[in-house]
C-alpha cells in the first residue's frame, strides 16, 4: 500500500517509519498540507494520511475520489476538518481516537501553572539577572473550583490532576460519564459551570453545535478574573469576543494551545514574516495571555501510539474491509463505524 503523508513534519517520521517498517506500507512525505490545490499530489497513491490543519472538504474528496484513493488516515482524534457526509460512501475516514490523553491534559496544567505562577515572565526576568519579585504574584489553585467542558479521556485525566491539587471540579458533557460521577466530579449545565468556575478548561471535539460556545454571552456569564484554557480545537472560542473580554479585565488570563485561524501559522515559522492576522497578534501582546502552537499533543509517547495506530488502521481496513476506528456519518451525526458498513 503507498501512502501520500501530507503537512509532514520532522518528528513525524521517525515513529511511522518503525511503524510501517515490514508492514507492506510504503510512505511518501509532503511537507505541503492536504487542499484542494495540493490534492493531485497524491495520485498513483492508495490512500492518504492527514493532520488537523489539511482541509478535507468536498472539492478534495472529489478529487481523492477521482484518482482512485478511497482512505483518509486522519493521525489526530479530532475529524471537523473533514467534510464528514460528502465523504459518505466515498472515503474511508480512519482516526487516532486516543494516542496520549495525558500529553494534551499534562499540557493544560502545565500552562495553567504557567500563567498563573508567572512562570515565563520570571524566566524571561531572570535571563537579564532580574530578580525582583513584582508583578510575579500568583495565586493557589488548592480550593479553587475548575470547570472542565468535556469528560471524554482527556477530560478525564485533566480532572484527576486537578484533583490532585485540592481543587474543587464542576464537569459539563453532553454525555455524562457514570466514571467520572463516582469519583466524585459533579456534572452541572454549561451556564452553572460559567458562573461558579475560577478555571475553565476545554477538552470536547468541535462540532457545529458548538463552535463558539465560548462567545460574547458565556464570557459575561464567568466570574470575573476566571482562567480559560483550550487545548482542545480553536473554533470552540470566539476569539473577537475573548480579546474583548480580556481588555474589559473580564477575562483575567487565557491560556490558548490553538486558535480558530490557525491553518496557514500554526507549525510553520512565521519569525521573518508579518503577522497579517491582527487577532491573534492583538491576543499574543496581551501579558496575560500565553499562546503555544498547538503543541500539546506533542510528546515522544504521543508520536509513538499515532504512528502505530494509523499504520494498523490502514492495515486493518485493508485486511478486512473493516476498522474500529473507522469514522462514518450515520443517522445524522459522525461518529466511530462498529459495524463496518460505511458504503
Amino acid at each position: 500500500m503507498k501512502v501520500a503523508f501530507f503537512d509532514a513534519k520532522e518528528y513525524d517520521r521517525p515513529s511511522f517509519e518503525k511503524y510501517s517498517r515490514g508492514s507492506g506500507i510504503s510512505i511518501k512525505y509532503f511537507e505541503t498540507k492536504l487542499n484542494a490545490d495540493t490534492a493531485e499530489l497524491a495520485a498513483g497513491f492508495d490512500a492518504v494520511c492527514a493532520f488537523v490543519n489539511d482541509v478535507i472538504d468536498a472539492a478534495v474528496i472529489d478529487k481523492l475520489t477521482e484518482l482512485g484513493i478511497g482512505t483518509v488516515a486522519l493521525r489526530c482524534a479530532g475529524f471537523n476538518n473533514v467534510d464528514m457526509k460528502h465523504a459518505y460512501g466515498r472515503v474511508h475516514v480512519l482516526r487516532v481516537p486516543a494516542y496520549s490523553p495525558y500529553a494534551v491534559a499534562e499540557h493544560a496544567m502545565a500552562l495553567l501553572l504557567t500563567s498563573i505562577r508567572r512562570i515565563h515572565k520570571a524566566y524571561i526576568r531572570s535571563r537579564d539577572f532580574n530578580f525582583s519579585l513584582v508583578g510575579l504574584t500568583g495565586f493557589d489553585l488548592h480550593g479553587k473550583t475548575v470547570g472542565v467542558i468535556g469528560t471524554g479521556k482527556i477530560g478525564r485525566v485533566f480532572i484527576d490532576i486537578c484533583r490532585g491539587f485540592g481543587m474543587r471540579v464542576l464537569a459539563y458533557d453532553k454525555y455524562p460519564s457514570d466514571e467520572v460521577k463516582n469519583k466524585g466530579t459533579e456534572y452541572v449545565s454549561l451556564d452553572t459551570l460559567l458562573r461558579e468556575s475560577d478555571i475553565i478548561s476545554l477538552h470536547c471535539p468541535l462540532t457545529e453545535e458548538n463552535r463558539h460556545m465560548i462567545d460574547a454571552e458565556a464570557l459575561a456569564m464567568c466570574k470575573k478574573g476566571v482562567v480559560l484554557i483550550n487545548t482542545s480545537r480553536g473554533a470552540l472560542v470566539d476569539a473577537e469576543a475573548l480579546l474583548a473580554a480580556i481588555k474589559a479585565r473580564q477575562v483575567g488570563a487565557a491560556c490558548l494551545d490553538v486558535y480558530e485561524e490557525e491553518s496557514d501559522l500554526f507549525f510553520e515559522d512565521n519569525s521573518g514574516h508579518i503577522l497579517e492576522d491582527d487577532t491573534l497578534a492583538r491576543l499574543i501582546s496581551m501579558p496575560n495571555i500565553i499562546v503555544t502552537s498547538h503543541q500539546a499533543f506533542l510528546t515522544e509517547d504521543a508520536l509513538e501510539n499515532i504512528a502505530e495506530t494509523t499504520i494498523n488502521n490502514l492495515l486493518l481496513l485493508s485486511e478486512s474491509g473493516k476498522c474500529p476506528n473507522e469514522v462514518c456519518f450515520k443517522h445524522g451525526e459522525a461518529r466511530d463505524c462498529k459495524d463496518g458498513k460505511c458504503f
